[in-house]
This record gives structure tokens, C-alpha cells and sequence, in this order.
């Protein structure tokens, strides 16, 4: 990566992106071959700092966070030259199962059915971010790391920022890709829209004690979703949604107790559960800004939407914008349009309104469905599930939004 540039002056950058996590990092990636092509100027600026280490071994804790990536996002990845470091450490899902407890119901998705080998992976995020910083740091772009943005300001063709490293960037499009929590996007007017939903997911990593062969599960409970997502060996992400305050009982267990519990309320369709690891709570909304264009500004990722988890389609639905984000600058470029006018933004937002709306209906109308304790409701998801065993082209349709290969 390039040195931080000097604080003397002001210096012209096509876009600046602010935040180096996986959508940020993934943005950068992405946008290598217009770097090359098209000789387009970016600079990245994260506050953590994540560039030391990139070359150390690899120890993966127990503790990891992971996240689901659909088999269309491993494709994108695979498009940035990444995927193949990315499956190093990547556990394939090759079944997806379904079910609702105390009813008869279920439904599996296997990967083999639709002609692939996996409908999607499960990756530690320590271990994506890896990947991605190793990639930028091969590409000839502008690296301000540890930096935060001091102050941004809008001027005839973008903003201005000032950087806590005292660099002064003008960048003709800014991308928020930050998640949200710098406050940037409230500094520039932008609201967020909030609908909580009134639960928290207490979130840790658990190991059995089989194989658990692939197997991903999606167990409703009166309590809440149980996920539980394979990882390397025999262990599995979990993700268990409470309603609000039944977390911190959770929480307050001892490893064993919570195991137990965890046991009565999943069942052994899985194995037994021996071990947990950390275990960490946090409130659960539908957050989605009231803006995510602006000339010469774009608000992706956790900071243009945050999803109930219940679908697994945060950061498969990110990915996507950035996709298509790269897709709208180089037709811009290729029109005579810069990355940050009207134009092509106005086309970014043409190219994600319908993706995003869809997956954020989805999750939402899970969540609805699946949130309310009532015996005729019951029965009707019960019925559903069985009869999307039975169902070829919607099955089909599940599936493939599952592997994020229909939007």
C-alpha cells in the first residue's frame, strides 16, 4: 500500500472510501482493474489497526466470528482474485436445514440437488480481512491506517476531508462504508431509519461431538431462531435470538448450564453440544438509511442497512452493492461521467433498489412469520415447510436466494 500522503495540501483522489472492514476492503479490491485501466485515484481510511500481522501465521481461535457467504458471493470473490485464499479457511454448506420446534415440519436444501457443491461457506471474518488487506496492499492506492475522518465537507464536485493522520483529501466520490459508527453520515444530514424488533441475539461458537457433515441449521423456537452455521473440525457458529432482555439470562449461565439449555431448546438433531466459547449479546433492528446517494457520496454496507441475521444476508447483500457500485463508475467512464456525478450514482441506486428491497421484505417477513406464538400460525408454518418439501420450482426459488444466485 501506498504511504500516507502529506499534509501540506489537499489531495485529489477519484474516491475515498471510509472504512477498511470487509465491505470497504472488498470495495478497494474491486475497483483494482479501473486502478489499472482507467488510472482511477483511491485512497481507503480505517480507524482500527489492521495492517500488521498480514504475514505472521495464521492461529485461528476457537473464539473466531464467521459469517455465511452464499455461493454467489464466493463467485464475486472469486472475480477480485481472492477466492481461493478465501477457501483456505472456508467450510462449505452443503445442506441447509429447516425446521420448526414441537411441529412435524421441515425442509432441506442440499447444495447437490441444484448442481453445486456448496450453497454457500462459512469464513472467519479475521481471516477474510486478511485475505482482502493482502490485496490492497498489491494495488497503487492511498492507505491511511490507523486514520479517522476529522471533519467532511461538501464541495463542487465531492468533499473534503481532513484526517486524524493530518492528511487533507478532496475526493470526488466518498463511500461511507464505515457501518455507521463514525457518526459521518448523521454529520451530513443523513437519517437513519430504525424499526426494532424488540430481541437481542446472543451470538458464540459451540463445538459437537460428531462431524457435523456441512449441515447448516435454521431451528424456530418459541424463544427465537437457533442458527447454527458449520465451521472447521466439529465446531458451528451459533446464533440464538431472544426476545428482548432474555438475553442477559443466557449470558448469566455458566457454560454448562447454557449448553444444557441450548440442548432442550435445538434438540439432538445435530449431536450433542460439549463446549461454548464467548458468548456476546447485541440488539436486534431493521436500520436502513433515508439516503444512500448523494453527488459525490454513497452510503454502503451496515451503514446503509443492518438486517435481522435470521436470513444470513447482510453482508452477501453488501457485497453485491459493491459489485454493482464498480459496474455503475465504469459506465460512467465510459460515458465521460466521474465516479461521483448524479449520473452514475442515480444508476448505482437503479441497479440496487430492487436487490436491496427484496432481501430486506425477506428478512423482515421471516422474522414476522416466524416471531409469533399462536397455534393457527403454527400449524401454517408447519404446513409450509412441508410443503415446500414437495414444491420443485419453489424449493428452486429458496435455494437459489439462498446461494445469492437470484436477487
Amino acid at each position: 500500500m501506498s504511504e500516507s500522503i502529506s499534509a501540506e495540501a489537499p489531495r485529489r483522489v477519484d474516491i475515498a472510501i471510509v472504512g477498511g472492514g470487509l465491505v470497504g476492503a472488498s470495495l478497494g479490491a474491486a475497483l483494482a482493474p479501473l486502478m489499472r485501466d482507467r488510472a482511477l485515484s483511491v485512497a481507503v481510511i480505517e480507524a482500527a489497526s489492521v495492517s500488521d500481522g498480514l504475514d505472521a501465521p495464521w492461529q485461528p481461535s476457537f473464539d473466531a466470528r464467521a459469517s455465511a457467504i452464499s455461493r454467489g458471493t464466493a463467485n464475486h470473490f472469486d472475480s477480485l482474485g481472492v477466492w481461493s485464499s478465501m477457501a483456505e479457511r472456508a467450510s462449505p454448506i452443503r445442506c441447509i436445514h429447516v425446521s420448526e420446534r414441537g411441529r412435524l415440519g421441515a425442509t432441506r436444501l442440499r447444495a447437490e440437488e441444484f448442481g453445486e457443491e456448496a450453497m454457500g461457506h462459512v469464513i472467519p471474518n479475521a481471516w477474510m480481512g486478511r485475505v482482502l488487506h493482502r490485496r490492497l496492499a498489491e494495488l497503487p492506492l492511498a492507505w491511511h491506517c490507523p486514520a479517522r475522518v476529522e471533519s467532511i465537507q461538501p464541495r463542487a464536485g465531492g468533499h473534503w476531508l481532513e484526517l486524524s493522520d493530518g492528511a487533507r483529501l478532496e475526493a470526488g466520490l466518498t463511500v461511507l462504508a464505515d457501518g455507521g459508527r463514525s457518526g459521518l453520515k448523521e454529520r451530513l444530514g443523513i437519517e437513519s431509519r430504525e424499526h426494532p424488533y424488540e430481541q437481542a441475539a446472543v451470538i458464540a461458537t459451540v463445538e459437537l461431538d460428531r462431524p457435523h457433515d456441512g449441515m447448516a441449521y435454521e431451528r424456530f423456537t418459541p424463544s427465537g431462531p437457533i442458527a447454527l452455521l458449520p465451521m472447521a473440525g466439529q465446531r458451528m457458529a451459533l446464533v440464538w435470538t431472544f426476545a428482548a432482555g432474555g438475553e442477559r439470562g443466557a449470558l448469566a449461565l455458566s457454560d454448562a448450564d447454557f449448553l444444557a439449555r441450548l440442548q432442550a431448546s435445538f434438540g439432538d438433531r445435530a449431536g450433542r453440544f460439549r463446549r461454548v466459547g464467548k458468548r456476546h449479546a447485541y440488539p436486534l433492528s431493521l436500520v436502513t438509511a433515508s439516503e444512500t446517494v448523494r453527488p459525490g457520496l454513497a452510503v454502503m454496507g451496515n451503514a446503509a442497512h443492518a438486517l435481522h441475521p435470521v436470513a444470513g444476508q447482510g453482508f452477501n447483500l453488501a457485497l453485491r452493492g459493491v459489485m454493482d457500485l464498480v459496474a455503475a463508475i465504469e459506465a460512467g467512464l465510459t460515458r465521460g461521467d466521474a465516479p461521483g456525478e448524479a449520473a452514475t450514482l442515480n444508476d448505482f441506486e437503479a441497479r440496487r433498489s430492487g436487490d436491496r428491497d427484496n432481501v430486506i421484505r425477506f428478512s423482515d417477513g421471516l422474522v414476522r412469520l416466524f416471531g409469533y406464538d399462536h397455534p393457527l400460525l403454527s400449524h401454517a408454518r408447519a404446513a409450509g415447510l412441508v410443503g415446500l418439501n414437495l414444491l420443485g420450482p419453489l424449493r428452486r426459488t429458496l435455494a437459489r436466494r439462498a446461494m445469492g444466485m437470484e436477487r
